[in-house]
């Protein structure tokens, strides 16, 4: 997809970064435009991620959606590398745990969730404790995972 272009969001970006967020169930609170990059192919947003400041300072990867037919062809990666190209750690992310291996490659790392920053570790019990509920209806392990990010250069 070299066609596929990451470049800075701009106003015009706002409805369709926010439509796409939910599309994924994402955490839809603070999806200001300024902090995302977006895919473009030919004019149309294809995919978004965000660098999500917080009051304290610390700042989450978040809000990572690409639409179902471009899923598999590296558009997320390359999102996650713009983002974190030029930036000095930590950076911080929370995850379904399945998700974990997908970015580590990418120089993140588990951490408790105790370890984050206070806003964060609040919404990161939050996620968890209905997370339990999901799992106790579905009879499956759900569980948000916490990660860091030091300033590890991606993987290419």
């Amino acid at each position: 997809m070299d066609n596929v272009l990451i470049r800075k969001a701009t106003p015009a970006d706002q409805l369709t970064i926010r439509a796409m967020v939910r599309a994924a169930r994402l955490n839809p609170i603070n999806l200001r435009w300024p902090n995302f990059v977006v895919a473009d192919d030919g004019g149309h947003v294809v995919g978004a991620g965000q660098l999500r400041p917080y009051g304290d300072g610390s700042r989450e990867l978040a809000s990572l959606a690409v639409i179902p037919i471009y899923q598999r062809l590296g558009i997320g990666g390359r999102i996650v590398r713009q983002l974190l190209a030029d930036q000095r750690g930590p950076i911080y992310l929370m995850c379904e745990h399945t998700l974990e291996g997908y970015y580590e490659r990418f120089g993140f790392r588990a951490i408790e969730g105790r370890a984050l920053p206070k806003t964060m570790a609040r919404m990161h019990r939050m996620g968890n404790l209905l997370m339990s509920v999901g799992s106790w209806l579905s009879r499956q392990e759900l569980r948000i995972s916490a990660m860091r990010w030091e300033g590890d250069k991606p993987s290419p």
